[in-house]
């Protein structure tokens, strides 16, 4: 069987012997296809295009510029002003930083906040990685425990900290009636200033381990098959293959939760306003918590202001230290 060929007759389109009758498309000006279309054409083409692309994303671009780009900027120069929200304000520089330094209240929040840091994120990736593991064994009932544990991470922060209220009440709380049946004495929890800060902690704990877990499963999930294998065929026990392949392979993923977790722990504030309202003694006033003061309770909008670029400074330092670290130790977390 001869292959086709393709015939042009003298001034002519081109034919095909099988199909006369259809002439094959030619890069020519008088063709069909797009390379001979004229070039107006084309420029009016590709304008219609990106006006269509602006027209859907266009009115999220407003969102982002009208609640995230401008209140930035804005609340940059607000944090060089002194003004309680009616008067004129008045220029005083970075009088309102200098202050930052100065503040023990704030420097306090900023002990309190360390201090939430390193009870809520060491815990929530170590809880993290054990529950993932365990969820990533073939058992009875696997999707159940799963939603069990993401369930709390799609739940608000509001009905988080009315929850919270009811089990850890001092009079009425679940735990103390729980503790009375068994004959331990009685806590004081959010009304107890050594005890408040961890009670919040824990809180956090169970609202966002959900998120670590699910991330670590589809962590475990992607880590090839054969590595564990070949270790265990060259000998190794399951927690040797669990040291020396499993958490290797987990390390871009910890540094990304360890970031995340670290900026949810920096940002706390929800949690503090529906349980503790920052008592008692102002044992559980965060930075954000102070910021929210400082603003809307002080009415010091210019050195509130200056405190949230204060804070975002330091996260953005901790996040360029972790990518920095992960870069250093051959392993990238994006």
């Amino acid at each position: 069987m001869s292959p086709v060929t393709t015939v042009r007759p003298a001034g002519g389109a081109v034919t095909r012997p099988d199909r006369p009758d259809r002439p094959e498309r030619s890069g020519r000006p008088g063709g069909s296809d797009r390379p001979g279309r004229p070039v107006s054409y084309r420029l009016r083409r590709n304008l219609l295009a990106t006006a269509t692309g602006w027209g859907f994303i266009g009115p999220a671009v407003l969102v982002v510029l009208g609640l995230s780009i401008f209140p930035a900027v804005w609340a940059f120069f607000l944090s060089r002003q002194k003004w309680n929200g009616f008067t004129d304000p008045k220029d005083v520089g970075w009088a309102n930083y200098t202050r930052m330094s100065q503040d023990p209240d704030l420097a306090d929040a900023v002990v309190h906040t360390l201090v939430y840091t390193a009870l809520f994120v060491p815990a929530s990736i170590f809880l993290g990685i054990l529950l993932a593991v365990a969820l990533n064994q073939k058992i009875r009932f696997v999707g159940f425990y799963r939603t069990c544990i993401f369930v709390p991470f799609v739940a608000s922060a509001a009905a988080t900290g009315i929850l919270g209220n009811f089990v850890f009440n001092p009079q009425f709380g679940l735990v103390n009636n729980l503790f009375r049946v068994v004959h331990l004495p009685q806590q004081g929890f959010l009304e107890d200033p050594h005890q408040a800060l961890v009670v919040i902690a824990v809180m956090s704990l169970w609202q966002q381990l959900g998120f670590t877990v699910v991330v670590y499963l589809a962590a475990l999930q992607d880590i090839p098959k054969d590595l564990v294998e070949a270790a265990l065929t060259d000998g190794a026990n399951s927690r040797q293959v669990f040291r020396h392949v499993t958490l290797p392979q987990l390390a871009p993923v910890t540094v990304f939760t360890t970031i995340w977790q670290t900026i949810t722990a920096i940002q706390l504030f929800d949690l503090v306003f529906t349980t503790t309202k920052g008592g008692p003694l102002k044992s559980t006033e965060t930075v954000v918590y102070y910021l929210y003061n400082q603003a809307f309770h002080a009415l010091n909008f210019g050195y509130g202001s200056a405190v949230a670029y204060g804070l975002f400074a330091v996260t953005m330092l901790i996040t360029l230290a972790m990518v920095v670290y992960s870069r250093i130790t051959k392993f990238e977390a994006f």
